[in-house]
């Protein structure tokens, strides 16, 4: 099954610091990032001083995984999903509303360590996440 990597997670695999009980549960998944991680690990590569090993580690590791797209589907559900958390009084974080409407889009789970970042659309809007 395919699985989305939330940022932080997408994170701690690079850095190989992503708990063990996280490790379990996405192990035997297809791990995919958003447009919106690549986006952010890019953003990284760029603003920090690493070294070219690590941006080669990076950008070896987003372009070894399939990318799920943004397109008009995406743009509508965000739009959709992002009113409703603001009519709740919940404005939700544009990247993590982004990822979100990617992940109900496509139908796919979400791995994430920021459980308090989703769990309104969890609630809400029935995305599926997993945890550690």
């Amino acid at each position: 099954m395919r699985i989305v990597l939330d940022t932080d997670v997408a994170s701690g695999l690079i850095k190989r610091t992503l708990p063990i009980e996280m490790m379990t549960k996405i192990a035997s998944h297809e791990a995919a990032l958003t447009f919106v991680t690549v986006g952010e690990l890019t953003r990284w590569i760029h603003a920090r001083d690493l070294g070219e090993r690590r941006r080669r580690e990076i950008e070896t590791f987003v372009v070894t995984r399939p990318t799920v797209p943004g397109g008009q589907d995406v743009a509508r559900k965000w739009g959709e999903i992002i009113a409703y958390a603001d009519k709740r009084g919940r404005p939700r974080p544009i990247n993590d509303s982004w990822i979100t409407a990617c992940c109900l889009t496509y139908g796919l789970p979400l791995a994430t360590l920021n459980v308090n970042d989703f769990e309104d659309f969890v609630e809400y809007e029935g995305l599926q996440i997993i945890t550690a």
